[in-house]
């Protein structure tokens, strides 16, 4: 039972799926920092910031699969790692060039992405002595992003859309960081669970994801 929750969690927080995250928690939390001016300017933004982020570098890796560049999607060996970073970081530096001077998107999304930028290049110097755990690398920058935001962007709660339902869900933007604090921990606890990292590569990642978002945020603001 443990090891689907480990599973579960892993699959869930998988760090393509972080930059979704972040923005959807923006649009929910604070929508009018973004310049929409209806719902087909929404599904654009939406369409064009995921399509960079997830869609094409699991496009990418997933030819690099194909080709029997990368043996598997868990990329155990560091080697198999160098050509994935690559290819994320790319089109993580592609999008963050095309949505930082972009009237429509708000700076508090615009910093995340060049953390995370930051980061997978980090995590590309690291790989050159040593594995770090990517999914904690993503966990601690999302960590480290939700609290600039709370405290930076956002009007302290976050109104969460009931399907088939004309109502919302209002959370406290506090005990939205407490729940990012304890999926951060529960990414930690999965890949030790797994034994896809020792404890120093999951520590390690906490502390590059956090850097890279104080690091982003100094450099953007």
């Amino acid at each position: 039972m443990l090891k689907l929750l480990a599973r579960i969690i892993s699959w869930i927080m998988h760090p393509l799926f972080i930059i979704a995250y972040v923005l959807a928690f923006l649009i929910l939390s604070n929508p009018y920092a973004f310049g929409f001016s209806g719902p087909k300017s929404l599904g654009l933004t939406v369409f064009s910031v995921l399509s960079t982020a997830v869609m094409f570098p699991a496009i990418a890796i997933s030819m690099m699969k194909a080709l029997g560049l990368v043996q598997s999607f868990e990329m155990h060996d560091k080697k198999e790692r160098i050509g994935p970073l690559v290819s994320t970081g790319i089109f993580y530096m592609w999008l963050y060039m095309n949505i930082r001077n972009n009237d429509h998107i708000p700076g508090a999304l615009s910093f995340f992405v060049l953390g995370c930028t930051i980061s997978i290049f980090m995590a590309l110097v690291i790989n050159s002595f040593t594995k770090v755990s990517l999914h904690t690398i993503a966990a601690g920058g999302l960590v480290a992003a939700m609290l600039f935001f709370v405290f930076n962007f956002t009007f302290g709660f976050t109104d969460i859309p009931l399907p088939f339902a004309d109502l919302a869900w209002r959370v406290s933007d506090r005990l939205m960081v407490m729940a990012t604090f304890l999926l951060a921990g529960g990414v930690g606890f999965a890949r030790l669970y797994l034994r896809a990292h020792h404890e120093n590569e999951i520590y390690g990642g906490y502390l590059v994801g956090i850097f890279s978002q104080i690091l982003a945020f100094r450099l953007f603001f």
